[in-house]
């Protein structure tokens, strides 16, 4: 196994700020049930819940909106709220360039946790098909230089 990816990651939940002029900066994840939610899903139609925790409490939510996305269109939900329709949860590294250009606002910022980043596990060294071999190269390469 190779590490791939930032070695810590978290979810974030932002809205546009005139989103969020409007309709209020939730404070508790509970508050999430009377904004609108951009959601996403995974590419087997399963809905994953918005996953809260401070201080103990741990909050997992199932928040209504207008719109869930298949991981290939996180691209629209950003917009989405970019363009005032709803708060977006998605990896904190994706939302980060629209924080900073003052497009959106973190909200519930000490209710989100890190978590581990991913791993490629593979079956072993010996006889690994070239493409493979090339890609945990290029991972390895490019970790050693983020690292440095």
């Amino acid at each position: 196994a190779i590490p791939i990816g930032p070695r810590t990651q978290r979810f974030a939940v932002a809205g546009a700020p005139s989103y969020l002029a409007q309709h209020g900066v939730p404070k508790h994840p509970h508050e999430l049930l009377q904004h609108a939610c951009l959601r996403g899903k995974f590419l087997s139609g399963a809905i994953p819940p918005w996953e809260f925790e401070r201080d103990g409490e741990r909050v997992d939510m199932e928040p209504g909106g207008p719109l869930i996305v298949t991981p290939t269109a996180a691209d629209i939900a950003v917009a989405m709220a970019i363009a005032g329709h709803g708060l977006v949860y998605l990896f904190d590294d994706w939302l980060q360039p629209y924080v900073a250009a003052g497009q959106l606002q973190p909200v519930l910022e000490e209710w989100v946790l890190p978590f581990p980043g991913p791993y490629l596990y593979y079956s072993g060294r010996r006889h690994l098909p070239a493409p493979l071999r090339a890609f945990i190269d290029f991972v390895r390469a490019n970790f050693a230089q983020a690292s440095q």
